[in-house]
């Protein structure tokens, strides 16, 4: 009952705009395009997964789906861009973690609440993160990675302060009681990646989808990876769990969500789509590649509000505790 309100919750002025009336009637969509944000550059996780739900989503709603980057502030631009938009469904979000969750947990402030100003529609894909070394590093397993890091001075590189990755391994110092592990943070992946590989750092935490071909082919070796269980395709790399550390779980997700407010037809129309879009197998293949699987079933409408709810409680919690706060 709630999460009907909240999807009926459109102002007066709303509900009297004649798209949104269209749409209650259920008509939607009755124009193109409809518009899927995605909130940081071509190339990237969100892009690569927006790109890929466009053309399954146009043929499954009728009408043309565009693509469009509004990159900046960390996703920031993008994701308050959509909050602002007519809650008519032809605006659409590619709703990130790095901001739902931990930018919300870590940034002084802003723009927009990640959970009350969105109608949030499906959880459609997560990437665990890994702990990373060089192939040709003489730190060889997680237990010489503890040593190491107990020892003599090592750093992990992270994509930035406040990033996911940072949260990862600010939990794992303080429950290993790592007393020589340094975080050091860099302006996004591919730098940290740069000084991994020259030497400069001696590891470094990452989503795992850019990193899949440099671990299949021996450039670096993961040591730990943050899902609950084992992947498949690596089954070589341990757990967090299984390694004694319980608590370190973590993925970053991408979803979809809407503007607060969207009219229940067209909230309940995505919800019923997405799970079929991602079953098509352009996605399936591709998100196979990426490691970025997505879970079975779909968490859509209010279980996905409770997971992200959930995650950024936890991720509050941790900021608060290891004193992490990231440049607004």
């Amino acid at each position: 009952m709630m999460q009907r309100r909240h999807l009926l919750g459109a102002t007066a002025g709303l509900l009297a705009a004649p798209a949104i009336a269209s749409a209650q009637s259920g008509a939607w969509p009755t124009r193109a395009p409809i518009r899927l944000v995605a909130q940081f550059p071509p190339g990237g996780l969100v892009d690569t997964i927006t790109r890929l739900v466009a053309p399954p989503l146009s043929a499954a709603l009728g009408q043309n789906v565009l693509v469009e980057n509004r990159a900046g502030a960390g996703g920031v631009i993008g994701t308050d861009y959509v909050a602002k938009q007519p809650a008519d469904g032809y605006t659409f979000l590619m709703t990130h973690a790095s901001v739902m969750v931990y930018s919300a947990a870590t940034l002084p402030r802003l723009p927009f609440d990640p959970i009350n100003d969105f109608t949030h529609l499906a959880l459609l894909v997560e990437a665990s993160s890994v702990l990373l070394v060089r192939g040709d590093s003489p730190i060889r397993t997680f237990a010489d990675y503890l040593q190491a890091a107990r020892t003599r001075p090592t750093r992990y590189g992270s994509s930035g302060i406040g990033s996911a990755p940072h949260m990862l391994g600010a939990m794992l110092t303080g429950a290993a009681n790592l007393t020589q592990l340094d975080h050091a943070p860099y302006a996004g992946s591919a730098p940290a990646m740069r000084d991994l590989l020259g030497g400069h750092i001696e590891s470094l935490i990452d989503p795992i989808t850019t990193n899949v071909e440099a671990m299949n082919n021996g450039t670096l070796r993961a040591l730990a990876i943050s899902t609950p269980q084992r992947l498949p395709a690596f089954p070589n790399v341990p757990t967090f769990v299984e390694l004694g550390f319980p608590s370190l779980v973590q993925t970053q997700w991408v979803g979809i969500s809407g503007p607060k407010n969207l009219p229940a037809p067209i909230a309940e129309r995505m919800i019923r789509e997405m799970p079929n879009v991602m079953r098509t197998p352009a996605i399936v293949t591709r998100t196979t590649e990426l490691q970025t699987l997505p879970r079975n079933p779909i968490p859509t409408g209010a279980d996905f509000v409770n997971i992200m709810t959930s995650e950024l409680a936890t991720a509050r919690q941790v900021a608060q505790r290891y004193n992490i706060q990231a440049a607004s």
